[in-house]
């Protein structure tokens, strides 16, 4: 994941709260998810290890 993946992710929560909506992550791959939490994107929008989890939450 790069600066532009960062990007899209930040503006479809922007996009989706605006709508009175949200968005999660689900199932990570160990990399991604490192990206996520260094730029802090984890703070913002939720991560779960499986999509299951993601959607009872």
């Amino acid at each position: 994941m790069d600066s532009s993946g960062i990007s899209v992710l930040a503006a479809a929560r922007r996009d989706a709260a605006s709508a009175g909506g949200w968005i999660r992550m689900a199932s990570l791959r160990a990399p991604a998810r490192r990206v996520v939490e260094i730029v802090g994107l984890d703070t913002v929008i939720p991560c779960y290890p499986t999509l299951s989890r993601a959607l009872l939450s």
